[in-house]
């Protein structure tokens, strides 16, 4: 980050290069462009995926982009093989899809709670890297973001969030009861880093206890993904000043 810039200010002037980068994206699907790209955002709660999306994302068209926040399976999501809801929600070509928490829950929260057999894991773990693959092959840019944030920082924002009636309705009880597994959270996320880290799709772990820091560091790194695709307008399909000359007429 330059040093001559308060964080913030480093953040905001990220926001109109990232914001051109989107509409080139989007436009450049109108002429059968098929690249997009895909922020998938990890951690535990409080971490800042729904702050991330805020703050980074809030400079974007929204009829570019596409947000799917993916919480407990309904029972519909599962009858079906748990990458079933991962692929109705994909981003088209020209979006940038962003995915507060992904198909990861079904190796984290699946593993910390016991909900499949580790035979079972240890499948997720390969169809997982094969799908991402496949997205990679399709034109989809997977930028993998796991938001690490600290034992003693998360218990301050969740006494934050008790001590503001504005925000009890982002409490949960069930916060208190992850706290009481932090260490197989963490080795889950480990595993997850470990075995899900593909060249084609890999994890970039963002230190989440500084907000500004996280904001700018995602910032960051979709600029820098968005800057080596460098999506172009696409060239007129008319005549430009033939248009104009009717135009001029009228």
């Amino acid at each position: 980050m330059p040093s001559r810039l308060r964080p913030t200010a480093a953040t905001a002037q990220l926001a109109e290069p990232l914001a051109s980068l989107q509409e080139r994206l989007y436009a450049a699907s109108t002429a059968g462009d098929r690249r997009r790209v895909l922020l998938v955002l990890q951690g535990m709660d409080t971490s800042g995926k729904g702050g991330t999306v805020k703050h980074v994302i809030g400079p974007f068209n929204p009829s570019g982009c596409r947000i799917r926040s993916f919480k407990a399976p309904t029972q519909e999501e599962l009858g079906h093989p748990f990458l079933w809801r991962i692929r109705k929600a994909l981003p088209v070509p020209g979006e940038i899809g962003i995915f507060d928490r992904s198909h990861y829950e079904d190796v984290l929260i699946a593993r910390v709670r016991e909900l499949v057999s580790r035979s079972q894991l240890n499948r997720r773990y390969a169809q997982i890297n094969r799908f991402e693959q496949s997205l990679a092959d399709d034109g989809v840019t997977l930028v993998k973001v796991f938001l690490h944030i600290g034992c003693e920082e998360q218990r301050r924002r969740l006494l934050e969030r008790l001590d503001n009636p504005d925000k009890h309705w982002k409490f949960n009880l069930g916060d208190i009861d992850d706290r009481g597994l932090w260490p197989e959270y963490q080795h889950a996320y480990e595993l997850a880093l470990q075995r899900c880290s593909i060249d084609a799709a890999p994890w970039y772990v963002v230190p989440a206890d500084r907000k500004w820091y996280r904001n700018w560091a995602i910032s960051k790194l979709l600029l820098e993904h968005l800057e080596e695709l460098d999506p172009r307008y696409p060239a007129a399909g008319f005549d430009v000043e033939e248009s104009r000359g009717r135009l001029l007429r009228t």
